[in-house]
């Protein structure tokens, strides 16, 4: 584990706590819990040096978005992270707050207002960064008509401008490298593969002390056979994130954002379904931790477009590329060179 990723994970383990994250969900005042993160240079991990960032390349901060999923950390920190960096690279000067990132479904409607929908971490954001017709636009959250997601702890929402405020920062996507729906689906599939990562441990650590028969669960070959679907699920929603962030610059590209949510998105299902199912009665109950997991594993599967809208996305590149499935598969798998 690098410095980056240990100091992290150390202050994630320290300060989101199950309770902390129940109370987050409920909607207690976050502002304290950011200031902190704010305060820590997290942020600006992306961020040139000469910008007063790290200078660090997207897959150097993997691992560490890796575990704000597997901690279930209730702020958008990867996605203000990212957001931050796609700001820079637009000649925008990051403002300070939470920044949600909305995915495909935004929309500008027939009399100019602005739409978006099952937006991730919306309840705690401060802006949201939505591409509109072609156009992106960096919008403040109080400025909306809010509309929350009535799941029990759901941190999705729905915002409304009626009238979008004047003056917002704004831009022609076509001159950014990325749409802010491939950023949005990008800042999701390390949190789904590191939130799967800690619902096998969970589920392993479970079925090793659960009693059935006279000993643990764990050596009945059923559910072995459950676990080792998992598992293989859950790796492959790791090696699917890293992939989209297989990259030597701050943003990674669509084809492989793309092909990551899609296998994330398939796997989110299978692998709470099976946690909930070796764990029983308990998994489902509010004292019990797994459901802050596999709830907001369900919800980051649905937020930035789900897996049959990037398949497709998928699908569409292929048949515009030039080779066979399996040159394409190649050409956006391999190593980029070193700059």
């Amino acid at each position: 584990m690098d410095m980056l990723t240990e100091a992290l994970e150390r202050f994630f383990s320290e300060r989101i706590t199950h309770d902390l994250i129940r109370t987050v969900e409920a909607g207690s005042d976050s502002a304290p819990l950011w200031a902190e993160i704010e305060a820590s240079g997290f942020l600006d991990m992306l961020l040139p040096e000469e910008k007063g960032g790290a200078g660090l390349a997207l897959g150097e901060v993997f691992p560490a978005f890796l575990e704000a999923g597997a901690n279930a950390v209730p702020l958008p920190f990867v996605q203000t992270v990212l957001a931050r960096a796609w700001l820079q690279a637009q000649g925008m000067e990051p403002p300070a707050g939470r920044i949600a990132i909305a995915g495909p479904e935004a929309s500008r409607q027939v009399d100019g207002s602005l739409v978006t929908r099952n937006v991730a971490f919306g309840t705690v954001a401060d802006w949201v960064l939505a591409g509109f017709n072609g156009e992106w636009a960096l919008l403040p959250a109080d400025a909306s008509e809010l509309e929350f997601d009535q799941s029990h702890g759901s941190q999705f929402a729905d915002f409304l401008w009626a009238a979008p405020p004047s003056g917002i920062p704004s831009g022609d996507i076509g001159k950014a490298s990325i749409a802010p729906e491939v950023l949005a689906a990008a800042a999701l599939v390390p949190l789904m593969a590191g939130a799967s990562r800690r619902i096998l441990e969970m589920t392993l650590s479970y079925v090793g002390e659960r009693q059935q028969f006279g000993r643990p669960i764990a050596q009945f070959q059923a559910v072995q056979n459950q676990l080792s679907v998992m598992a293989e699920r859950v790796w492959a929603m790791r090696m699917a994130a890293r992939l989209a962030f297989h990259a030597q610059g701050g943003m990674p590209s669509m084809a492989r954002v793309a092909m990551a949510k899609t296998r994330c998105g398939e796997a989110a299902v299978q692998v709470a379904d099976i946690a909930h199912a070796l764990h029983g009665a308990i998994g489902i109950t509010e004292e019990y931790a797994l459901q802050l997991y596999t709830r907001r594993l369900r919800e980051w599967r649905r937020a930035g477009g789900g897996e049959a809208w990037w398949a497709r996305k998928v699908g569409a590149a292929v048949l515009e590329s030039q080779g066979s499935v399996l040159d394409f598969i190649l050409d956006h798998t391999r190593a980029e060179p070193v700059d």
